[in-house]
């Protein structure tokens, strides 16, 4: 029983350090002045979305390419989990400090169906490396409707590329709260030069 505490405690620490990392990656500037996301309230929280959810994605497979360690056949699952308790624990706060504790606990269920969904809608176009199709689920859940032209296929070969560079980062590295996220500088290096266009028709050039 006490292992299993410590264990526990020790995944929400490590949890909550992959969850800031996820949050780091999701602020960067280029992100809203280059590739077109919502500056505000709702696409920064779908931003943070799709970022945490490419992290869960890579914490989830990691039993798969770990079988012959236990520890890690436990800890990518539960990390996952941890990451995700993170998230929406700081979402509460938020939504507290931001003086809305009146419903809050509805507020928090609507931001979890959001996350939810979005995760399951990019899951399908990551596995099979669509950028059209994963550009369309963005388009739907961090725009809620139509983007400035070209801005949702330059975000989904930036997640493409985020997602790229999780999956290979060592299994070793993320159970111990190493996030592999690209930065603004790996993303201009990998791509290419952006285009600057105030976020509209903006398609990031070499990222396919």
């Amino acid at each position: 029983m006490l292992g299993f505490s410590f264990l526990r405690r020790r995944h929400e620490r490590t949890g909550f350090i992959l969850y800031g990392a996820a949050v780091a990656a999701a602020r960067l500037p280029v992100l809203y002045q280059a590739l077109g996301v919502p500056d505000t309230l709702d696409g920064r929280f779908d931003c943070v979305g799709v970022h945490v959810a490419l992290l869960i994605r890579r914490l989830r497979a990691l039993p798969a390419q770990e079988a012959g360690r236990r520890a890690a056949q436990r800890a990518g699952p539960a990390l996952a989990q941890a990451v995700f308790d993170a998230m929406f624990s700081d979402m509460d706060t938020t939504l507290r400090e931001f003086g809305l504790d009146l419903g809050v606990g509805k507020r928090v269920r609507a931001m979890w169906e959001a996350f939810h969904g979005g995760a399951l809608a990019y899951d399908g176009p990551l596995e099979a490396g669509d950028v059209g199709a994963l550009a369309e689920a963005l388009e739907r859940n961090v725009w809620r409707g139509a983007a400035p032209e070209g801005a949702a296929v330059a975000l989904a070969e930036w997640v493409m590329a985020q997602d790229a560079a999780l999956q290979r980062a060592e299994p070793a590295g993320l159970l111990a709260g190493r996030a592999a996220f690209l930065g603004e500088a790996d993303w201009r290096g990998r791509a290419g030069a952006v285009r600057a266009g105030g976020g509209a028709g903006l398609v990031a050039e070499g990222a396919r």
